[in-house]
């Protein structure tokens, strides 16, 4: 066989099609992959609880999740890095003020800190997870949050942005952000398992669609951007393979040599 390698995977638009589906062929793959000897990992921006039918079902036991904030190994949480408490305090105040919902995520569980919003049911709904945050405005106060999710039109972000120098905000949903730590990335949460691992840079895999996936893209040496990707995402990939509707994980791989 050949060598071991470590891929990681995105979930949506790339191991997940655009039905929130895992098409067949990418199933395949991937069973194909971890037969062969290869190490297969998950980076995604979802929490643990939105994507963990998923692992059970792909028997995947390593992942980057949170865009880095919450890093597992072989079930074993071996990184975390939290939200500062005071400056979520003073984001959330702000954003209440402006009619910009949140929700707080831990490696458990999400609540919002308001009864009821559109924005909240629009965004959350696009995931198909069977779940949506329960209403506790205290629940960051007591506890690590990963991840926050602010919701707002597009550009209202920049408000944020300017003011809250702690905090990176990357959007993936028309009225919805993510908020995460400075600094913080999937690139980074890789870093945690590959250093563990040990394995060469040459000997790294990823697949992404999202701007969330930027760092990984442009860090992974064997990086492959999906076809659906936008052109700013596909430009940092060493390779493009075809969209999540086209069986690109499959495609990629066999690009790529894996297969």
């Amino acid at each position: 066989m050949t060598e071991k390698s470590i891929i990681f995977f995105d979930i949506d638009g790339t191991l997940l099609n655009h039905d929130k589906k895992l098409p067949v062929l990418t199933k395949k793959a991937i069973l194909t992959l971890k037969e062969a000897g290869h190490e297969v990992a998950i980076a995604t921006g979802r929490a643990p609880f939105m994507f963990e039918d998923l692992r059970k079902e792909l028997d995947i036991h390593t992942y980057v999740s949170y865009n880095g904030q919450y890093v597992v190994l072989n079930g074993e949480v071996i990184h975390t890095n939290a939200l500062d408490l005071a400056s979520l305090g003073q984001l959330t105040e702000e954003a209440l003020g402006n009619d910009h919902p949140v929700v707080f995520m831990d490696h458990e569980d999400m609540t919002t800190n308001v009864p009821d919003h559109d924005y909240i049911t629009e965004s959350i709904s696009t995931l198909k997870i069977g779940r949506f945050p329960t209403h506790d405005p205290n629940y960051y106060k007591d506890r690590p949050i990963y991840q926050t999710l602010l919701f707002c039109a597009e550009g209202e972000e920049k408000q944020y942005e300017q003011k809250y120098k702690d905090f990176d905000i990357v959007r993936w949903h028309p009225v919805a952000v993510d908020v995460l730590p400075a600094g913080g990335s999937k690139a980074e949460g890789i870093g945690k398992i590959v250093q563990k691992l040990g394995f060469p840079k040459e000997r790294q895999y990823a697949f992404g669609d999202g701007l969330n996936d930027r760092e990984m893209l442009t860090n992974i040496h064997h990086s492959v951007a999906m076809g659906n990707a936008r052109d700013e995402i596909k430009s940092v990939a060493r390779y493009v393979t075809k969209s999540v509707d086209e069986d690109g994980i499959y495609h990629g791989l066999k690009m790529v040599g894996l297969l």
